[in-house]
């Protein structure tokens, strides 16, 4: 119900901004960033000191997330063929952090486009393996006991629920649509709408099918990535060149995930450094690019390698991030741009949808802190989770 009702909301909140866009676009205010959406229509105060930090946080703890995952998929990928080997996770996460210094320096969100389709191809892939090795193992004889029972009572139930549904906002979060709109080429009149109608029905097939086959198969252990689901006491529950294909897709989309997170990251440290009168790959410019994207990669590395907690990881960004962003701010630009009567259904629409989402973002923030803290009293850092 909340993956419904949460791809159902983000639709509808990216078409606004989508004609937001287009329709200050005929006006000849071309917008190409979330913050210049902020600064114009609620005042640049807006954009500066609240979109900025919103959106800076939400791509690059996106890509702190991707770095970390992609080091828990190569540790899975050695265990396979080396079940005692003595490497640990934060090994791992230094080393795809050491190929991410290198791919970092793809130019903009352009040059990705081909980068982006291959990762549509691969999540797609990834997604068709989970399903069929989650029903696999459920209709196996090495299915593993399982209970469909929430597993918590009382405070700590509900807190659960609500950094639960900071986790979900996250799987349709964005937070970059007007920068992705803003490399279409004109006229731009509907080509998002087909492109989200595109993006949705991938997701969709991906999510819902993934989420209830693990769950299916696995109840209430299944894991933040469900893969681990599928080793048991050191044990595949599939065949090793199965789970080899399915983490080095995960690692394949990664790779794109974390590339175009990172482009509205540089786009903060760039603008601040870089000369506009100098070409893009002169040496003035194209050697604080270097240095300040590299710099992000290594802080990204260290955090990842520091606190691999996932599943609180992504609750957090939830929570101070994508429900602002994607579930809060799309409603109040359209409300502010076209001051609908009071009288229409959308006013109240749009109106309703920011007010219950503000209160799940303030609740989730706490409930993500609280796990995190939680959390924090069980692991170390560097852990070998």
């Amino acid at each position: 119900m909340c993956l419904t009702l949460a791809g159902l909301v983000t639709f509808y909140s990216y078409n606004l901004i989508s004609i937001v866009l287009e329709h200050n676009a005929q006006l000849g205010n071309r917008q190409l960033r979330f913050r210049d959406m902020a600064c114009d229509i609620l005042g640049p105060g807006w954009g500066r000191f609240f979109v900025d930090p919103l959106q800076f946080g939400l791509c690059y703890g996106t890509v702190i997330a991707d770095v970390l995952l992609a080091g828990q998929s190569l540790k899975a990928i050695y265990l396979l063929n080396k079940a005692d080997g003595r490497m640990e996770l934060y090994q791992f996460v230094i080393i795809f952090g050491g190929l991410m210094l290198i791919l970092a320096q793809m130019p903009s969100f352009h040059s990705l486009r081909y980068i982006n389709l291959a990762c549509l191809i691969f999540n797609v892939a990834y997604s068709a393996c989970t399903t069929a090795g989650s029903i696999h193992i459920e209709d196996s004889r090495n299915a593993p006991p399982k209970d469909y029972r929430a597993t918590t009572t009382g405070v700590d139930r509900v807190f659960g629920i609500f950094n639960a549904i900071s986790i979900i906002s996250t799987t349709y979060g964005n937070g970059i649509v007007p920068e992705i709109q803003a490399t279409l080429a004109p006229p731009i009149k509907g080509k998002m709408f087909k492109g989200l109608l595109l993006c949705y029905a991938a997701a969709i097939l991906t999510f819902f099918s993934v989420a209830i086959s693990g769950y299916w198969a696995f109840g209430n252990k299944s894991q933040g990535n469900v893969l681990q689901n599928f080793i048991v006491n050191g044990q595949p529950l599939m065949p090793k060149w199965f789970l080899v294909m399915a983490n080095v897709l995960i690692l394949l989309h990664i790779i794109p995930s974390a590339l175009t997170y990172l482009q509205p990251t540089n786009v903060v440290l760039e603008r601040t450094f870089v000369d506009p009168n100098k070409g893009q790959f002169s040496f003035r410019n194209a050697m604080p690019r270097i240095i300040f994207r590299s710099l992000s990669i290594v802080v990204a590395t260290l955090l990842a390698a520091m606190l691999p907690f996932f599943g609180d990881l992504v609750a957090l960004l939830g929570a101070f991030s994508c429900i602002p962003l994607d579930f809060i701010l799309p409603m109040v630009f359209y409300n502010v741009t076209f001051k609908p009567s009071k009288k229409t259904i959308i006013f109240w629409v749009n109106t309703s949808i920011a007010v219950i989402s503000t209160m799940l973002s303030l609740i989730g923030a706490v409930a993500s802190v609280r796990q995190i803290v939680l959390d924090a009293k069980t692991y170390r850092l560097f852990s070998n989770v």
